[in-house]
């Protein structure tokens, strides 16, 4: 399947179907390197490429949650960068992101809450703010 062939798959629902095409733009916006890979086959992508497209199908459905699981796992640095400006711009949207990610600070940094989670158990949660300030986060978490 194409670029354009997923992103479709991602549009299926009836809310989402009928403005596929000014949903299309959007992600094309927020997510140029899709336009241009737009008539590829999925499979030749690199491995950013295919996390772009994973968020950007998932985007396509208009969700309320969005859920992603390790967004930067295995990527170039620049290429995270890229994604997590992406998050940003689309928790401007009002949708919700439930984000599972290893890279803790820049998890953080596009989060308004969080939970640290160790050996499968939430040992602490709070506000942003509030988690970065914690000096055992901080230590054992974020390298500070």
């Amino acid at each position: 399947m194409t670029v354009v062939e997923n992103l479709e798959m991602g549009a299926t629902n009836r809310r989402s179907r009928p403005k596929f095409k000014d949903n299309l733009e959007r992600v094309f916006e927020m997510f140029p390197r899709m336009k241009e890979r737009a008539n590829q086959k999925a499979g030749t992508l690199s491995g950013g490429e295919q996390q772009m497209l994973a968020v950007a199908r998932g985007i396509m459905a208009e969700p309320r949650v969005l859920m992603i699981d390790e967004l930067s796992l295995g990527l170039a640095p620049l290429l995270v960068l890229q994604l997590f400006d992406s998050l940003k711009q689309l928790k401007k949207t009002g949708i919700t992101i439930l984000l599972v990610e290893q890279n803790v600070q820049m998890a953080l940094a596009v989060s308004d809450y969080g939970y640290v989670l160790s050996q499968g158990r939430s040992e602490l949660e709070g506000p942003t703010r509030q988690l970065m300030d914690n000096q055992h986060v901080r230590t054992a978490y974020l390298g500070l």
